[in-house]
């Protein structure tokens, strides 16, 4: 038989004896939370034709590298143009079938791509990728759960698919 790794209670979680004094007891860094299902906060940033819902925020729980939540597209519903900034977005869908647009400009000429999800699927989108989500369902909602690498949710909710130069001009088309 061979030896453990570790001395039970020894180097499983090395880090917790150099936390600083002041995060170990601030009530948010000492326990963890539980956000019910009904009490999501949709007291955060939105964008037209969809409704984000907060659960885990700097907000909600002190959260101070990420933010997770719901997004809810209606039936029959386009969002407007928007993008994240500098946040990394990763969504999971959960129900209904949304479709996520952006503008691939990788080529000769820009072209619009839409990718068409089920639930259980992933999606991940880079930071300033602008884009929208589109239920086409006429009758079924699509619920997507939503994870940033920012506490907040940031939004820059844009007047086209592509984002502006710095110079606040646009490219016709």
């Amino acid at each position: 038989m061979s030896e453990p790794l570790t001395t039970a209670g020894e180097g499983f979680h090395p880090h917790l004896h150099d936390t600083p004094a002041e995060r170990a007891t601030a009530p948010l860094h000492t326990r963890l939370h539980h956000i019910r299902a009904d009490a999501l906060d949709g007291d955060t940033a939105q964008t037209g034709g969809m409704r984000r819902f907060a659960a885990i925020s700097g907000k909600t729980t002190g959260s101070e590298k990420l933010w997770m939540g719901q997004t809810h597209v209606a039936p029959a519903t386009s969002s407007s143009d928007h993008h994240h900034g500098a946040s990394e977005t990763a969504i999971h869908v959960v129900s209904g079938h949304p479709e996520f647009v952006f503008l691939d400009d990788s080529g000769d000429e820009p072209q619009e791509v839409r990718l068409r999800a089920s639930p259980g699927d992933y999606i991940f989108v880079p930071p300033f990728v602008p884009h929208r989500e589109e239920n086409p369902d006429p009758s079924e909602e699509a619920v997507v759960v939503i994870a940033r690498s920012t506490q907040e949710a940031i939004v820059v909710n844009l007047p086209r698919l592509y984002a502006l130069p710095a110079d606040g001009g646009g490219r016709e088309g």
